[in-house]
């Protein structure tokens, strides 16, 4: 666990310390996230957040390879396996960078999502086998095992990239996810007495560490967006440390937990740790295709969005969803380990928490702006503390929106 530990602080960081050259390197490259009317920030941000990121996972990499236990005892397969998942993981983020700063359309980006998931499959980190409760193993053939995967990890890549909607959101529910499937991955192997070296426990060690290392950047206000290059990044790592689980180990390892959910969760794993943005991923695509749109256009109707709309601050819409993470991401996780009456009680207790959270609070106490910020919106108005009248009194200073084509200007006076 100690070990564990240095590679999380290792890569927190190295995250942290680099966000400050990604920054001016975004500055200086032209990779800025302009003001646009679906936007909640109210001035450009720079990108290219995912080169920290990316340089806090191979650092935290590196150092795990000179340590005594994880250098030494583990099974070479360890690293080779979190070796290309880093690998994938900086041409994807590569792809996200040149997006950053270019703009590539939604078909070429989705193409390089492709071939990061596709040198994951040739290198043979993906599914292997099924498992189920009575030991039985069903095995997938390398058409099966290639579909699946590159299903699960696009997805999830996408489902990131869709939640990253506000300050700190994607990064924190991320951070959620890679902390409670660290807790699974030890407490597993430790319970069966197996190795405590493992691909999973490794990855998401250090990919909790990159997201606790750029939150301070990225929390409200934002000082940098991780951008594609960063959301993509930990989509990618997050979903390739759930697939090493079926190979890592010959059969899936018991637990004292429901064997149902020990049984599926290889598979759910990404599911569950991220199921608030791949909601928000499937209702964005419903609502886009009844619109006769297409899904990857962008609007402003995500989750945190409405979050947002029903009186909830930036900082407040964050936490909430973090919560809903944490009640989904632990939840899945517990249930897997224990299946005692305390922990569905627990779980309950947290959900209708978040519940009143979410739908209550605005209730009982509205803060006098929201996260939305001051768009100038007439639509935005009420619920930004201002008086719609003086909105008629407002020229904006391009019809394509209240800060011109390019993002940047003034309203008028």
């Amino acid at each position: 666990m100690r070990e564990y530990l240095l590679v999380f602080l290792v890569a927190l960081a190295v995250t942290y310390l680099l966000t400050v050259i990604a920054r001016e390197i975004a500055l200086r490259t032209g990779a800025v996230a302009a003001v646009r009317d679906r936007d909640v920030h109210a001035e450009p941000i720079p990108y290219l957040g995912g080169l920290a990121m990316l340089g806090g996972l191979a650092a935290a990499y590196l150092v795990a390879r000179e340590l005594p236990f994880l250098g030494t005892r583990s099974e070479g397969f360890v690293f080779k396996d979190a070796g290309v998942v880093l690998l994938a993981g900086a041409l994807v983020c590569a792809v996200g960078v040149i997006d950053d700063i270019f703009d590539l359309d939604a078909l070429t980006k989705l193409g390089g999502q492709v071939l990061a998931a596709g040198l994951l499959v040739a290198m043979g980190v993906r599914f292997y086998y099924f498992p189920s409760p009575d030991g039985t193993q069903f095995a997938l053939d390398d058409a099966q095992s290639a579909l699946l995967t590159l299903v699960v990890v696009i997805g999830t890549m996408n489902a990131v990239n869709f939640v990253d909607g506000l300050d700190g959101l994607a990064a924190g529910v991320v951070g959620i996810g890679a902390s409670a499937f660290f807790l699974y991955c030890y407490t597993l192997s430790a319970e069966n007495n197996l190795t405590l070296a493992t691909t999973g426990a490794l990855l998401s060690a250090a990919l909790a560490g990159a997201c606790a290392g750029f939150l301070p950047h990225n929390f409200h206000p934002a000082r940098l967006f991780m951008g594609d290059s960063g959301s993509m990044l930990i989509g990618l790592v997050l979903s390739a440390s759930a697939l090493t689980l079926t190979g890592q180990f010959f059969g899936m390892p018991t637990s004292e937990g429901n064997s149902l959910f020990v049984t599926v969760l290889p598979v759910l794993l990404p599911i569950s740790l991220l199921m608030v943005p791949i909601v928000d991923l499937v209702l964005a695509v419903v609502r886009r295709t009844r619109a006769g749109r297409s899904p990857m256009s962008a609007d402003k109707q995500h989750l945190h969005h409405r979050l947002l709309e029903i009186g909830h601050s930036q900082r407040r819409a964050v936490l909430i969803m973090w919560m809903w993470a944490f009640t989904l991401a632990a939840g899945a996780v517990i249930v897997s380990l224990r299946d005692d009456p305390w922990v569905w009680w627990s779980l309950g207790s947290m959900l209708a928490l978040t519940v009143t959270m979410t739908f209550v609070l605005p209730k009982l106490h509205r803060p006098r702006k929201t996260g939305l910020g001051d768009t100038g919106l007439p639509e935005n108005a009420v619920i930004e503390g201002r008086d719609p009248a003086d909105d008629d009194r407002l020229e904006p200073a391009d019809s394509s929106g209240p800060y011109g084509p390019s993002g940047e200007g003034v309203r008028g006076p």
